[in-house]
C-alpha cells in the first residue's frame, strides 16, 4: 500500500511528464494535477495504476463496447489548457465520467466559482458525485440528465465542456454560456477527433476556432450521438462507420462478412510513404474522410485474459500503424465487397522505430481487395505529395441554424450539415482568414449532410 508522500511523488511526475508533451505553459493546470488525487476516482485499481498517462475504461455496455472512462491525463492538460480557466468562473461539463476532470476544474476556480457536472448514466453519475466526495469536493454540482439540454438552474456559465466526443453543438450550451464564454469539445470531423475551442464572433451568431488539438473520445450517448456507428467484428476488432451501417455503395454493414473477408487472403501493395504513427491518423485519416465517403476507422483492443499483441502474426492489425501494448489502430475504406487497410513497417530498427517513423503499406481483403486497395494506395500518395497535410493550420467555423451567418457558398471549406449546426471546416494560410487553403489541394467544395 502507497503511502500519502509517495503517492504525491507518483503525482508530481506524471504533472511534470504531461505538461512537457503537451507543450505547454499553464501552471494552474500542472497545479490540479499535483494536488488531485486521481486513485480516489478509480478505487478498483492499485494506487500507483490510476497515475499511468492512460484513458482507463470504467464501464461497458452489453456488447462490451467501452461506454465510460476517466480520460488521458496528457488530452485532459490540452483541453483545460484550452478552456482557459480561472479562478472564480463557472463551468459546465457535459460527460462525469470517474468526477476526476470536474475535481481539476473545481481545484482551478476555487471556492469563488462553481463546477457542474453532467451525465446521461445515473449510475456514472451517482459513482462520480461519490467519488469527488471522497476526495473532498463537496462543491461540484453532479446531475443525472441528458448533457445535450444543459443546466439551466446553474447557468449562465463562463465556460462548458464536453469530455464525451460530440457531433454537433447543443442550442441549450450555447444560451446557458454568458458573454465572452468559450465552448471546448471534442469534435467528429467525419470519424476523427479534434477538440476545438470555440469563441463567438461579432453579432451574427457565428463560432470560430480559437484553438485546436488531436483528441479521442467515447461518443456521446442521446441526441448529439451523432451518425457514428461501431461494428464489432469479432472479441476486441471493431470498426467505426462515420456515416453509420449503411454503406456508401448503398448496403448494410454486414459484420460476419466483414470478418470473414479479413480471415482471408489479401492483396498487398506498396507506397512509398514515410511518415509518423500520429500523422496516419489525424493526417491522413483526415484527408481520407474528407475525400472518400468509404472510410472508416479500425480498433483490435486486447481482450481481458489475453496475452500481449505480438509484432507478427495472422492478425489483419499485426502490422496496424498505431500500436501499443493494449490496443492497434488504423484506417481505410470499405464497402460491401472488401476492406481495404493501411499497414506499417518501421523505417529501420533503433532511433527512427523508438521515434514512430513508418513506411505505409495497403492491405486489401474480399472480393473487391485490389480495387479498394489500389484505391487507398492512391489516396496515400496524393496525401503525401500535398505535403502530409494534419491539424496544423485547420479551423472550423460553427454557424448555429438560429445564426444569420452561414459559410460562403463559393469557399473552399469542408461543410458538415448537423440538426443544429452547420460547421465549415478549412484551412488557414500565413496571411490567416484572408488567405484561406483548400481543404483539398484538387480545389473542389466538399459538403457532408447527415
Amino acid at each position: 500500500m502507497s503511502d500519502d508522500s509517495s503517492l504525491a511523488r507518483i503525482r508530481e511526475r506524471l504533472a511534470a511528464r504531461v505538461i512537457a508533451a503537451a507543450k505547454i505553459s499553464n501552471p494552474p493546470v500542472a497545479e490540479a494535477l499535483r494536488e488531485v488525487p486521481r486513485h480516489l476516482f478509480l478505487p478498483h485499481l492499485p494506487p500507483e495504476s490510476a497515475y499511468r498517462d492512460d484513458a482507463i475504461v470504467t464501464k461497458r455496455d452489453a456488447e462490451g463496447q467501452p461506454i465510460s472512462s476517466s480520460s488521458q491525463p496528457a488530452i485532459m492538460v490540452i483541453m483545460l489548457h484550452q478552456l482557459a480557466l480561472a479562478p472564480g468562473q463557472r463551468v459546465l461539463e457535459i460527460g462525469a465520467g470517474t468526477g476526476y476532470n470536474a475535481a481539476l476544474m473545481a481545484h482551478i476556480t476555487g471556492p469563488s466559482g462553481g463546477v457542474v457536472s453532467v451525465d446521461i448514466d445515473p449510475d456514472v453519475a451517482g459513482q462520480a458525485r461519490d467519488h469527488l466526495a471522497t476526495a473532498g469536493y463537496l462543491d461540484v454540482t453532479v446531475v443525472a440528465a441528458d448533457g445535450a439540454e444543459g443546466y439551466p438552474p446553474c447557468a449562465p456559465y463562463d465556460r462548458v465542456i464536453a469530455t464525451v466526443g460530440v457531433s454537433d453543438l447543443a442550442p441549450a450550451w450555447l444560451d446557458q454560456l454568458a458573454p465572452g464564454g468559450r465552448i471546448v469539445v471534442p469534435l467528429d470531423v467525419r470519424g476523427t477527433q479534434l477538440a476545438v475551442a470555440f469563441e463567438r464572433v461579432g453579432d451574427g451568431g457565428r463560432w470560430t476556432s480559437v484553438s485546436l488539438a488531436p483528441c479521442g473520445f467515447m461518443r456521446m450517448r442521446g441526441p448529439l450521438a451523432g451518425p457514428e456507428r461501431t461494428v464489432a467484428l469479432q472479441p476486441g476488432l471493431s470498426v467505426m462507420l462515420p456515416d453509420g451501417l449503411t454503406l456508401a455503395d448503398g448496403q448494410e454493414a454486414d459484420a460476419a462478412a466483414l470478418a470473414a473477408f479479413l480471415n482471408g487472403p489479401s492483396v498487398q501493395l506498396p507506397t512509398g510513404v514515410r511518415t509518423g504513427s500520429a500523422q496516419v491518423v489525424w493526417g491522413f485519416g483526415l484527408w481520407l474522410s474528407a475525400g472518400d465517403a468509404r472510410s472508416y476507422a479500425m480498433t483490435q483492443e486486447r481482450v481481458a485474459g489475453a496475452p500481449r499483441f505480438s509484432r507478427s502474426g495472422a492478425s489483419a492489425l499485426a502490422r496496424a500503424p498505431i500500436r501499443s501494448r493494449a490496443q492497434r489502430l488504423t484506417t481505410g475504406i470499405l464497402d460491401s465487397g472488401g476492406i481495404a487497410l493501411v499497414t506499417a513497417v518501421p523505417l529501420s530498427p533503433g532511433a527512427a522505430e523508438r521515434a514512430g517513423w513508418l513506411t505505409l503499406e495497403v492491405a486489401g481483403f474480399g472480393p473487391h481487395a485490389s480495387i479498394l486497395a489500389a484505391r487507398l494506395a492512391e489516396h496515400l500518395v496524393a496525401w503525401d505529395q500535398a505535403g502530409q497535410p494534419g491539424v496544423a493550420g485547420l479551423h472550423v467555423d460553427a454557424y448555429p441554424r438560429s445564426s444569420a451567418d452561414e459559410p460562403d457558398p463559393a469557399g473552399e471549406a469542408l461543410v458538415i450539415e448537423r440538426p443544429g449546426t452547420r460547421f465549415a471546416v478549412y484551412r488557414l494560410g500565413s496571411i490567416g482568414k484572408r488567405d484561406r487553403q483548400p481543404w483539398r489541394p484538387s480545389g473542389n467544395r466538399a459538403e457532408i449532410r447527415r
